[in-house]
């Protein structure tokens, strides 16, 4: 009597696994690393206008774990994520730190980078061989409200801008991708770069249109640059920019 009562289980048992429909055979949520040791002042667990809490909301809504560092980037803090995030550094990232990183993209993560000062990233974006402005663009074409805000309208097809066809920018740094990486978002031919400092356009600035996200390989994984970081704050998370932020999510962790 025994034996009749086991096999019916044991056929049902076997069924559910096959089908994937028990509670041990469901996957893991990725998971997103948010690097908050670098002198972050928006971060994803504040709530004000120019914190990332909603770019976080976002992604937790599709079903993705998020993870503040506070402490040194390592192989350690980087073990079982599938992308790394480090927006607005306000303090340089240390030579092992750097490294950590690369291994972490080499070996088969995502990484974005979100600029507010470009300095401090210096090193890791010289690793990724992506150089940047002396100062911030301004733009002549789509302007929002000032010359350095204003929404980008060429975009290279791809899973970032997939449903989209501009987003707002909010004080941008110029990008320059190297012989790996490509420009994947570009400002109008008429946006320029104030050489001299003075706040005008004028003889001898950079006029034409520049790069301001890179994206590119590194062994296994794949990096992506943004030369701002106000995209994804609260403040200015609109549709496209929500948009912009559900497909990042998407690609950090390579669905």
């Amino acid at each position: 009597m025994k034996i009749k009562r086991i096999l019916p289980y044991f056929h049902l048992v076997s069924a559910m696994i096959l089908a994937g429909s028990l509670p041990f055979a469901a996957e893991a949520a990725p998971t997103v690393v948010f690097d908050q040791g670098h002198g972050q002042r928006f971060t994803v667990s504040a709530p004000g206008e120019l914190q990332l809490s909603k770019l976080a909301d976002t992604l937790r809504a599709s079903k993705i774990t998020i993870t503040q560092v506070t402490t040194p980037l390592s192989d350690d803090t980087l073990k079982g994520a599938s992308g790394l995030v480090i927006s607005g550094a306000f303090k340089p990232l240390q030579p092992e730190e750097v490294e950590a990183v690369v291994r972490f993209v080499q070996n088969g993560g995502r990484l974005a980078i979100m600029l507010h000062i470009a300095t401090p990233l210096d090193s890791l974006l010289t690793r990724l061989d992506v150089d940047y402005s002396n100062s911030v663009l301004h733009e002549r074409k789509n302007v929002i409200d000032k010359d350095i805000n204003f929404r980008v309208t060429d975009l290279t097809a791809g899973p970032l801008f997939s449903g989209i066809n501009s987003f707002s920018a909010y004080g941008v740094w110029a990008l320059k991708p190297g012989a790996s990486s490509h420009a994947i978002a570009r400002t109008s031919p008429e946006a320029w770069i104030d050489l001299k400092g003075n706040n005008t356009l004028s003889e001898g600035d950079a006029v034409g249109a520049f790069a301001m996200v890179v994206m590119g390989p590194l062994g296994k994984g794949d990096f992506v640059v943004f030369g701002d970081d106000a995209i994804f704050q609260n403040r200015f998370l609109d549709d496209n920019n929500r948009k912009l932020a559900i497909n990042l999510g998407t690609w950090l962790t390579k669905r």
